[in-house]
């Protein structure tokens, strides 16, 4: 057994898996073949051990993603400045959000629904939620915007132009250049503007602009609300 896996503490004679272990593959093999398809069974197998060792952590696949979304919770970085202006502040959490849900194809479905049931989602959300109450919104203004920029980093990923994780490289491809197809064989006269941003609607050439664009307008967006309430 690699020595990675082993927990600090020993079972019996035998080294037990350690948890974060155990989480770290999990979500390795969700990204890489579809969180539908992990099972507490495959898990064992791609360990090289008995599915009973990992019931010692997880009791079901529920439990096993519960420890996979605090995982990838855990991931987003909530040590904000506390020196800087509350929009920035906000920011740099969606930019942590964001960058962690590129970083993983599972992990949208993930703190989709398990986004209240560990301690890394509500330390991640309790520190939102602080930020906003201090920016001057109240219970019910900061809990919306706080939802809200849930959604923009799920949302700002899963619109990517092109975003199909589930597709290899050849067939991802492919879907573009029939998607762009289809734009350019519309009819010119009812639809120029789409015709003429087939290739933008359909694939990001610059993935980095779409996400700071999105960040930006949400961002901008919350600034605003903050005026108009005074």
């Amino acid at each position: 057994m690699d020595a990675e896996l082993r927990s600090e503490e020993p079972d019996g004679d035998r080294p037990r898996l350690s948890k974060r272990a155990v989480t770290d593959r999990a979500l390795k093999l969700a990204d890489a073949d579809g969180l539908d398809t992990l099972t507490i069974r495959k898990l064992a197998q791609d360990l090289g051990v008995t599915p009973m060792a990992l019931y010692w952590h997880f009791r079901s696949k529920e439990d096993l993603l519960e420890g996979v979304a605090e995982r990838v919770w855990g991931e987003i970085d909530v040590n904000i400045d506390r020196s800087a202006p509350w929009p920035d502040q906000l920011a740099g959490l969606l930019k942590s959000l964001v960058s962690v849900l590129r970083a993983h194809p599972s992990a949208p479905r993930l703190v989709l629904e398990h986004e209240k049931r560990n301690e890394a989602a509500l330390r991640a959300i309790e520190i939102t939620l602080e930020v906003l109450r201090g920016a001057g919104f109240d219970p019910r203004y900061a809990s919306e915007i706080a939802r809200s920029a849930l959604w923009t980093g799920i949302t700002l990923v899963m619109s990517e132009p092109g975003y199909h994780p589930e597709l290899s490289d050849e067939e991802h491809a492919e879907q573009l250049r029939r998607a762009q197809i289809e734009f350019a064989m519309l009819p010119a006269a009812r639809y120029p503007r789409l015709i003429e941003c087939a290739a933008p609607m359909t694939a990001c050439d610059d993935p980095e602009f779409h996400y700071r664009l999105g960040i930006e307008v949400f961002i901008d967006g919350v600034r605003a609300v903050a005026r108009r309430l005074g």
